[in-house]
């Protein structure tokens, strides 16, 4: 049998639910368990973490909404990720984490040879907790790093937290969604993630929206869309202060490049199909290359 799903939200659980999720867990027959914004006692919740660390199926965790409630439980959570090998997402939007419990589950993100996507948004996160999240965006291929993060709603970074990630968004070999939404960034963050984008080579999702950007961020970001050739497909500047105008023409420039690269690609399907067909400059070079993300790692959950 496939491995299914285990999806509950907001629901109390008790001891006997807990034990046929756990059983499910070890039976390798779960690929998804979300337990969003439901109410387990702390032994159950060790049952949970013990069960995960066992499961060789289990590639989605969602425990979105206070689930991880106090640093016990980050550390039973930690524990169960360093032997764990399948998850490639996890949940914790809505986590009181801070930057000591994050200090306290990175080890074990580090290691974990399968997490592509992260969700630690209004997380309570700091200056501290990005600078340990860079770490896990590695500036080449020599290691896996995530390719989808979600750091939105996490008022407590500074601009100097946000310019260190910049850094770390603009040298990462395979971050391809990148949320930042509802963060007070303000224009002046804006333009250091305007810098990243146009250095990075893979990502291609940036949600802004809910800011605090103004024209004076619309229009850096259209000129680096206008003007550098980068992966970016998708820009959400919804709740902002910028003007339909400005949101339109960055729109319609991403759209453009989009079509191109579709263009691209069915020409090179065409060649492959028929190799009798060739280019003229043979310095010439067709890069094929995919638009969109196709199954979005984090879009099987809702938040």
């Amino acid at each position: 049998m496939l491995p299914g799903s285990i999806q509950i939200s907001g629901e109390t659980l008790s001891g006997a639910e807990i034990r046929d999720i756990c059983e499910s867990l070890r039976e390798n027959s779960v690929r998804l368990l979300s337990l969003r914004g439901c109410q387990l006692s702390e032994r159950d919740f060790g049952h949970v973490c013990r069960g995960a660390a066992e499961s060789r199926s289990l590639a989605q965790l969602n425990l979105n909404l206070g689930i991880v409630s106090n640093i016990n439980r980050v550390k039973q959570l930690a524990e169960a990720l360093k032997t764990n090998r399948s998850v490639q997402s996890l949940f914790l939007h809505g986590s009181p984490l801070t930057d000591a419990g994050l200090a306290l589950l990175n080890p074990a993100l580090s290691i974990h040879p399968s997490l592509v996507a992260l969700d630690l948004g209004d997380c309570m996160l700091g200056d501290e907790g990005i600078n340990l999240i860079c770490g896990l965006l590695p500036p080449d291929g020599a290691k896996s790093g995530l390719k989808e993060l979600t750091l939105s709603a996490n008022p407590g970074v500074t601009s100097k937290g946000w310019g260190r990630l910049a850094i770390a968004v603009a040298h990462s070999s395979q971050l391809r969604v990148l949320n930042l939404d509802y963060n007070p960034l303000g224009d002046q963050v804006a333009g250091m993630l305007a810098v990243a984008v146009a250095s990075s080579r893979t990502l291609e999702v940036l949600d802004l929206e809910g800011t605090g950007l103004t024209n004076q961020s619309a229009q850096t970001l259209l000129d680096m869309v206008e003007n550098y050739p980068t992966a970016l497909r998708t820009l959400i500047l919804a709740e902002n202060n910028i003007s339909p105008e400005l949101q339109q023409q960055i729109s319609d420039l991403l759209s453009e490049g989009e079509e191109e690269e579709e263009t691209e690609a069915r020409e090179v399907t065409a060649r492959e199909k028929n190799p009798w067909i060739c280019q003229n400059n043979s310095s010439s070079h067709m890069v094929l290359m995919t638009s969109g993300l196709g199954d979005s790692l984090l879009a099987e959950t809702e938040m």
